[in-house]
């Protein structure tokens, strides 16, 4: 269930008090972000404990659309897919034959399929943000406002105003490093593809 933890996902260089960091960092995340309405990519995702060993590595696809609409799906042999219409979540788990369902509600918003498909306007009131810039490349640090969290702190990168790679660090210093390429932005997407159907003979989880 790491997947669905992680994605259920530095101080500015001006002399500014943190307030006004603060608040130029959500104005700036804010504008690279509204760039894509919609956005598809490859990813690969690395998890390492809090030593720097690694325990996990895996790769897929995700799309998100604007507001709160996303599909996350990791490739085989460790398949899952994470499918949320904007009102409810899926975790469907093919090997297991399972998928749990939730709400999504308030804890899921501060997780990073929502900071990059959900409400802009909530940035703020989530999360303390600061950023460097430097070049193409502007560096975001998140730290939820919030203690009933999934991580503590994200770190998430655009390079060239696209989205590039982001990093988690949970309460026991284990990190999740995600890279995205191949993205794509303000795509026609189905909107089929952020609902899902039940396979015949699946557990279901409700929670």
């Amino acid at each position: 269930m790491r997947l669905f933890r992680v994605l259920l996902l530095s101080a500015v260089a001006f002399a500014l008090s943190p307030a006004q960091a603060d608040e130029r960092s959500i104005q700036r995340l804010t504008q690279l972000l509204d760039r894509a309405q919609t956005l598809t990519a490859r990813f690969s995702q690395l998890s390492l404990d809090g030593s720097g060993t690694q325990l996990q590595e895996t790769s897929g696809e995700m799309a998100l659309k604007r507001p709160g609409l996303f599909r996350w799906h990791t490739d085989a042999p460790q398949e899952q897919l994470l499918v949320s219409n904007g009102k409810t979540v899926w975790l469907y788990d093919p090997d297991l034959e399972q998928v749990t369902v939730r709400s999504l509600d308030q804890r899921l918003t501060h997780t990073p399929a929502l900071l990059l498909s959900g409400d802009l306007s909530k940035i703020g009131e989530n999360f303390e943000i600061t950023h460097k810039e430097a070049g193409g490349v502007v560096d975001f640090i998140l730290k939820p406002k919030s203690k009933d969290t999934l991580f503590d702190n994200l770190r998430l990168s655009f390079r060239d105003g696209v989205v590039n790679d982001m990093q988690l660090i949970d309460g026991v210093g284990q990190r999740t490093n995600i890279l995205f390429f191949g993205v794509k932005m303000n795509q026609s997407l189905d909107a089929a593809q952020f609902d899902f159907k039940v396979p015949e003979g699946t557990d279901v989880i409700q929670e």
